[in-house]
Formats: structure tokens, C-alpha cells, sequence
């Protein structure tokens, strides 16, 4: 007997209860997370634990992720880089420097409103704006 595992439903129950934006802000992931941490009192940390590594061309791409869990709650702020060495995480969105993922605990319309106006006020940021699930093809490159 063969087990197969279901791909779709593994990728429904990570997205269960997430935010996703997309951010343009063509600086690097450390002076991004710098001024988060400094604006918002966030303490965004490099995991390499869970760093996303896709294989395109024979060739190994690496997608760091910046993680940032949120005190006396279980809301986990995930800061994926879309971009390594002309390859994109989510090359759909090629226009993307940044994916924030929200995850771990439900947030309400007024906090994620907050946040994108927050995040519009750094420096170097162009633009930012909520990816709704239906528009991501690729979406399993997001799971670590």
C-alpha cells in the first residue's frame, strides 16, 4: 500500500488564519529588519532553521526568512526574502522584495491595517500590500 501525501491540504492548513503581505523595498533584509525592530519594537531574528531552499537548474537557491514572535501570544511574524540570484521564492510576484507572513494566531482587519501603515512609513519601502491566497500559484514555496 502506497501513502500519499496531500499536498493541497498540507498548504491549506499552513495558510489557515494568515496574513500575507507583499513589500517593494529594494534594501538589504538586515537594514529592512533594523528599522522594524527600531519603528515597531519588533525583534526581527535570521532563522536559518527554517531558511527555504529551492532547487531550479541543477542549481541550490537559498530564501532567508527573518522570524519575530509576538510576546504573550502565538502570532509568529515570518519576513521571507523573495529574491536570490535572479530566482524568486514566488516569481508570480517577481515585483517583490519582501513576503511578511502572519501566522499563529488570528489578528483583526484594524491590526493589519496598522501594520501595513506602518511598514509604509521606513525608509527605502515603495510599496506594500495584502496578497490574498487566491492569487498565489506557488504558494507551497512558502512552508518550511
Amino acid at each position: 500500500m502506497k501513502l500519499k501525501l496531500d499536498l493541497d491540504d498540507l498548504t491549506d492548513d499552513f495558510f489557515d488564519e494568515t496574513h500575507l503581505l507583499g513589500i517593494v523595498a529594494p534594501i538589504r533584509d538586515y537594514q529592512f529588519c533594523w528599522q522594524l525592530n527600531n519603528i515597531l519594537r519588533y525583534n526581527f531574528r535570521a532563522n536559518n532553521d527554517i531558511e527555504i531552499q529551492l532547487l531550479k537548474k541543477q542549481r541550490q537557491y537559498y530564501f532567508s526568512i527573518h522570524e519575530y514572535k509576538q510576546p504573550n501570544s502565538s502570532l509568529v511574524h515570518y519576513l521571507y526574502r523573495n529574491q536570490f540570484d535572479g530566482e524568486y521564492l514566488l516569481p508570480e510576484f517577481k515585483h517583490l522584495d519582501y513576503l511578511w507572513l502572519l501566522k499563529g494566531d488570528a489578528v483583526g482587519r484594524e491590526f493589519v491595517d496598522e501594520l501595513l501603515a506602518a511598514i509604509r512609513t521606513l525608509n527605502g519601502v515603495q510599496l506594500v500590500t495584502e496578497l490574498t491566497n487566491e492569487k498565489i500559484k506557488n504558494k507551497g514555496h512558502l512552508i518550511f
